[in-house]
């Protein structure tokens, strides 16, 4: 195994976070209730790849797939082959390894017309950065002259860095914000309203200078979040601390208020501070949780709404990085435990379709199949 997946492995890239717990029962179907779909399986679609991140593919296609690796590159995917040439290379401008690196990236709504993209990234100072490109013309790579700097927050510590990008339905692009890292926010970021860090922050990229709306607070490390493409709700996978991971949903039809995931006065359900939370926001609770007898750090995912499994529609695909287990929720339901695991999962994706794709930053890119 390469060094750096090494590395990453050793310091639990996305949890920041002590395995073990005397708990054993999750509130809302940790075990994985409601029995399993043994139709569904995981097909390699590239594997070899250095630390991948990230997949996703541009508007409207299913393919090529473009896949981040967390050392400063967005490669291109044909035909389970990579392209030679990368879409974009700025491993010069990257800290890269830990928590830290190239994390994601989202192509703009009306890429077809405007060749724009946007990727997050830890600069060489640690701090996160968010940065329009465009496109050549052809498509082919990315043009780094035409680098646009949206966002900048400094990082107190290396660690809970956030990182996701996705457009939401109020076509805004939003941005995933940690804590800041350390162990149990202990500056007290994710309450604070004056503060940038443990949010959800909305961008308008059509603005001249983007200033950053705060929509949500509360969060330890949302590495990964999503919108369900058909009804707009909002899913996050926020990871934990010493005992729980959660999973949070914000209906479309609440997305405009102002909400609040309770950390650093909650871990999952469970209290972790003796004190009240900030009262600005509705309080969300998780619709579901598991311990870290189940794993140690949740990787968020995406409803799925593609054609191939129909028995899968609806239920939005989650999984845990160390322990490589992946469940399923339908809004409502109980986690259901998949008949396969993804070892060091550190995202999923889909395409334009709907269609799921898991990431090991092993070095291998899945579909998700039914059988």
């Amino acid at each position: 195994m390469r060094a750096l997946v090494a590395s990453l492995a050793a310091g639990l890239i996305l949890a920041g976070c002590s395995s073990g717990s005397d708990e054993t029962a999750a509130k809302r179907g940790a075990g994985g209730g409601g029995g399993s779909s043994s139709s569904l399986r995981l097909e390699r679609v590239v594997s070899g790849l250095d630390s991948p991140l990230y997949v996703t593919t541009e508007p409207g296609e299913t393919s090529p797939l473009y896949v981040v690796l967390q050392v400063g590159e967005i490669v291109v995917v044909e035909d389970g082959a990579v392209r030679p040439e990368p879409f974009l290379d700025i491993r010069d401008e990257v800290a890269s390894g830990g928590e830290q690196g190239l994390l994601s990236f989202a192509f703009d709504p009306d890429y077809r017309k405007n060749r724009r993209l946007y990727v997050d990234y830890t600069d060489v100072s640690g701090n996160t950065r968010v940065i329009q490109y465009k496109a050549t013309e052809d498509g082919r790579r990315v043009d780094e002259s035409t680098a646009r700097g949206l966002l900048e927050v400094d990082q107190p510590y290396a660690n809970h860095n956030g990182g996701q990008l996705e457009f939401g339905p109020d076509g805004r692009l939003w941005v995933g914000m940690g804590d800041g890292g350390s162990g149990g926010d202990p500056e007290n970021r994710a309450q604070d309203l004056g503060q940038r860090l443990g949010k959800l922050l909305a961008l308008d990229v059509d603005a001249p200078r983007p200033e950053p709306a705060i929509r949500a607070y509360g969060l330890r490390n949302p590495w990964r979040f999503s919108f369900d493409r058909e009804r707009g709700d909002l899913w996050i996978g926020d990871v934990g601390q010493s005992a729980w991971e959660e999973v949070d949903v914000v209906p479309l039809e609440r997305l405009g208020e102002l909400a609040n995931f309770g950390w650093d006065v909650f871990e999952g359900m469970k209290p972790h501070e003796d004190k009240e939370p900030n009262p600005a926001g509705r309080l969300i609770s998780p619709v579901a949780v598991y311990s870290h007898d189940e794993g140690c750090s949740i990787t968020g995912g995406y409803v799925y709404r593609g054609e191939s499994i129909p028995a899968a529609r609806g239920r939005y695909f989650y999984g845990d990085y160390c322990s490589g287990t992946v469940w399923s929720l339908a809004r409502g339901g109980e986690p259901r435990r998949e008949p396969f695991t993804a070892n060091l999962l550190s995202s999923f994706g889909e395409d334009a379709r709907g269609e799921l794709y898991l990431v090991s930053v092993q070095g291998t890119v899945f579909r998700l199949v039914g059988s």
